[in-house]
């Protein structure tokens, strides 16, 4: 006597062809998107650390130029004035 089974009532943790199919496609899917979001992340990191090294560039040139104009400042401030003759 054969027993016939019916493959259209398969849940999901028994091997079903056309399933199997579905999520294949479903995790291929996912992993692709998955390395998609991956690569945005480093070059937003990537993005970052050059922003990062451009305003601490910009910093300190701000800085060399600020202690350079205080220091002229300084220099014109401290000459001593000419008496005034009466």
């Amino acid at each position: 006597m054969k027993i016939q089974r019916d493959n259209s009532k398969r849940g999901h943790g028994e091997l079903n062809p056309a399933g199997a199919g579905e999520r294949g496609m479903a995790t291929l899917l996912f992993v692709a998107l998955l390395a998609i979001m991956m690569m945005l992340i480093a070059a937003e990191t990537r993005s970052l650390l050059h922003l990062h090294r451009e305003v601490r560039f910009l910093e300190q040139q701000q800085i060399k130029r600020l202690n350079t104009s205080q220091t002229n400042v300084t220099a014109v401030a401290v000459s001593p004035a000419k008496p005034e003759s009466k």
